[in-house]
């Protein structure tokens, strides 16, 4: 029987401190983006990929973002009794997301592969998604869905790639592959921030890719992994030296960086210029704006 993926890992726990100082107080996947925070935007996603249960990967004490998907009943009363209707849509507008969150602590910092080892029983037997949230994809067919897709039929992990520049390389994963299809690679290689020259390929890593629970178990017998600041994107890497089938998709969509706030910026912009209630007026103000 193949598998389709139900369960998404948020990892989420980082300082985010290229963000400081307004990191200081909230958490990165809360920084908003035009008039949400960055984790609606993967958790959209995710629900229009048919995703079931959600565990966010919290450092401890982070509270926001359960809370920020959780009901507020008292919030409702007073809008109501306000009788701010178009406020109160938008609020119960994230009832919509029919899914199951929870969470998992990551005591200490100590990279993304450690932090998505803390869902290991929530994974159990399961294919899961993994979502990093300072990655936008704003395209007409959800990210997760078009990797879901591909894993139907591969069944083995699955890594969201993009095509970049040459000179941008350097800031990401890189793949090396042999091409199956269009768009679907197996991955040989995977160089983290390679220097210039080290790869002719120009395939990066996106923050969206399909585990299967032995690559957990990979991460278990390797206790290095769980130790030191590895990133899940090495361990699919060295998984893949040893031989292990690991494949990679060119998602459709533009990709909208928030890792930094330079391009957070961008990408708030692009969104902003894009969105049907915003956009229009906000045109019209950049036309009468002296650079």
């Amino acid at each position: 029987m193949k598998l389709e993926v139900k369960k998404a890992i948020f990892p989420i726990a980082g300082l985010g401190t290229r963000f400081l100082p307004l990191s200081k107080t909230l958490s990165k996947e809360m920084i908003p983006l035009v008039d949400r925070p960055l984790v609606h935007y993967s958790v959209k996603e995710a629900y229009d990929s048919g995703i079931k249960e959600i565990q966010f990967v919290t450092r401890p004490k982070q509270k926001e973002v359960l809370e920020y998907f959780s009901r507020n009943k008292k919030l409702e009363d007073f809008l109501t009794e306000k009788g701010k209707k178009k406020e109160l849509e938008l609020l119960r507008s994230l009832d919509v997301f029919d899914i199951d969150f929870s969470a998992a602590i990551q005591k200490k910092p100590a990279g993304d592969a450690n932090a998505i080892y803390q869902s290991k029983n929530f994974v159990g037997k399961d294919p899961c998604a993994v979502f990093f949230c300072d990655d936008v994809i704003y395209s007409d067919e959800p990210g997760l869905l078009q990797l879901n897709e591909v894993f139907k039929n591969c069944q083995c992990p699955v890594l969201g790639l993009k095509r970049l520049p040459k000179e941008k390389l350097h800031s990401y994963g890189v793949v090396e592959g042999d091409k199956i299809a269009n768009g679907f690679y197996k991955v040989k290689k995977v160089i983290q921030k390679p220097k210039n020259g080290e790869t002719d390929s120009d395939l990066a890593v996106m923050g969206r890719m399909i585990l299967t629970p032995d690559v957990f178990d990979y991460i278990e017998k390797h206790k290095k992994l769980l130790q030191k600041d590895f990133s899940i994107v090495q361990v699919l890497g060295m998984m893949a030296d040893e031989g292990r089938p690991v494949y990679g998709y060119e998602i459709k969509g533009d990709w909208l960086e928030c890792g930094s706030r330079s391009s957070w910026l961008k990408s708030f912009l692009h969104l902003l210029l894009n969105d049907s209630e915003f956009g229009p007026e906000a045109k019209e103000f950049l036309k009468n704006v002296k650079f």
